[in-house]
Parts: structure tokens; sequence; C-alpha cells
């Protein structure tokens, strides 16, 4: 009984492979990209693509394992929740509140250490943001959220 679960499993496995889930590459810039509605410092820029930009983007860069799913689908469900909070390539959708609002919570989850996610920073270590990268992404945001203009 458990071979033929075994077998069974195993050609699930194999037969997964050939469904892919599609490829987060889309241009890397586009006139709805967040550096089109306020200032990003060439430093905080270099974050947000190491640290933010594979998933909330609409480019990622993809490392080899995510070829094998489930791990793929399990990346892509990450990156769709990931734009689905902010995507840096296109925030047109964004009025000044919502903006205002998602700067803030940009401030908040790196302050807090939630983001990157520590599933992401366990495999790719150099995403890890440090100290001095979580203060300029804060001063960052307090000084974004003052350009957007958006008033309580």
């Amino acid at each position: 009984m458990i071979k033929k679960i075994l077998v069974v499993l195993l050609i699930a496995l194999a037969v997964i492979q050939f469904i892919r889930p599609a490829r987060n590459q889309g241009a890397i810039a586009t006139a709805t990209d967040i550096t089109h509605y306020v200032h990003v410092p060439d430093t905080v820029m270099q974050i947000l693509k190491v640290s933010c930009y594979d998933c909330h983007s609409n480019n990622t860069v993809y490392p080899w394992y995510t070829n094998i799913n489930p791990v793929g689908f399990w990346m892509w469900g990450h990156i769709k929740d990931g734009k689905r909070a902010i995507n840096f390539s296109d925030v047109s959708k964004f009025d000044k509140k919502k903006l205002d609002h998602r700067l803030g919570d940009i401030a908040e989850q790196v302050e807090a250490g939630d983001m990157p996610l520590p599933s992401f920073t366990l495999i790719h270590g150099y995403a890890k943001l440090d100290s001095g990268q979580v203060a300029i992404l804060k001063s960052w945001t307090d000084a974004a959220k003052k350009e957007v203009g958006y008033q309580n």
C-alpha cells in the first residue's frame, strides 16, 4: 500500500513539472514606476532592487530552484501577494492616500524585520537589511510621504 502511494506521489510530482506558473518578467522601468511619483535616491534604489524588487516589481530574478515545482508555485504565490501589497513598477493605481499608506507600511515592516520575508532572506542572505539600510529606507519613506503631500 505504501509503495503504491509513493508511486502515485512520484507520478504527480513528475506531472506538475510540466505545469508552469507565469513568469514575472516585464519591463524593468516603466512610466508607472515609483521613480515617476517620488524621488528615489540611488542608494535607496539599490536597496529596493536587491531586497524588494523580486517580489514587489514586474521583474523577478528567478533562482534555479524555482524551476522545480511545487517550489515554483510557492514562489509565484509570494510574488503575487507581494505585488498586491505594492508593485514598485506600477504605483499609478494608488491615489495620494494609498501611496502615503504604502510608504508608511514599508517603513513599519522593514523596522519590524518583517520585510524582506525571513523565508526569503534565509536562502538569499544578501537581501537581509542591516540597521543602516533600515535607517536609509525609513528616512526615504518619511521624505517620500512628504513629497506625496497627503494630509490626514
